[in-house]
């Protein structure tokens, strides 16, 4: 096998594991509503996820693992894909918060920068912005 191909493995493998972080965060309020469920389908659709895939990770004992990246910038684009499918409702609630704080520490961000970039995410996501933007504010503490 060709080292691309194990490589081109290794990056669906933990595109699916952030999806499987997307759904599970888009679940944790009991249900996946039709707007979460629009945001789901874009996600697996950018990031190659098969029907069977997307089937398996639905299922409420699905067990991907979490799988950080050691890049600042791919964990705020992940932490953003979060935001999105959260505020896809146009709503956070509690159980949403503490799952998404659970995202952010998993991610690897320190608990005092997770909650400083969670409150600012917030604040931002009142609205939809783009990635660059979001990145950009978000670095610029």
């Amino acid at each position: 096998m060709p080292i691309l191909d194990l490589y081109n493995h290794s990056e669906h493998r933990k595109n699916l594991a952030h999806f499987a972080s997307l759904a599970s965060l888009a679940a944790v309020d009991g249900e996946v509503n039709p707007e979460e469920k629009r945001v789901l389908d874009r996600f697996a659709y950018k990031m190659g996820i098969s029907e069977s895939e997307y089937k398996e990770v639905m299922k409420k004992e699905n067990k991907y693992p979490f799988n950080p990246s050691n890049s600042l910038e791919e964990r705020l684009e992940r932490l953003h894909d979060l935001f999105r499918i959260i505020f896809a409702d146009h709503d956070i609630d509690d159980e949403e918060m503490i799952l998404l704080k659970k995202y952010a520490l998993g991610l690897g961000f320190p608990d005092k920068k997770a909650d400083r970039i969670i409150e600012k995410s917030v604040a931002i996501f009142s609205g939809r912005i783009d990635f660059d933007d979001y990145l950009l504010l978000i670095t610029n503490q």
